[in-house]
């Protein structure tokens, strides 16, 4: 079973600098998806960041991956990551669980 990752970004400069990287990002994101890395992701609100739930085998794999976030190739966000092994879930997220990519 691979462990969920929280990965917190929080933006480094003003949303007019962030919105150019904008397309870039979700082109980033949307690639992870169709890996199965990603599970769910999207802005804070009040807009000063943004979440993306994660599934990994290591936090190192997670933190390469990231890596290649143009929000980060650029400077624009930083980046918190917690990892954790879920041990009690609902019955809709045994999916999630149980993916094997």
């Amino acid at each position: 079973m691979k462990n969920i990752f929280v990965i917190v970004l929080r933006y480094l400069v003003p949303l007019e600098d962030i919105d150019p990287h904008r397309p870039k990002h979700l082109e980033f994101l949307d690639e992870h998806y169709k890996t199965g890395r990603f599970i769910a992701s999207g802005r804070q609100v009040p807009a000063s960041g943004g979440v993306i739930l994660a599934r990994g085998s290591s936090r190192k794999e997670v933190e390469d991956i990231i890596k290649n976030d143009p929000f980060s190739i650029h400077s624009l966000a930083e980046y918190q990551i917690f990892e954790f092994v879920p041990n009690k879930y609902s019955k809709e997220f045994e999916g999630v669980m149980s993916h094997d990519k």
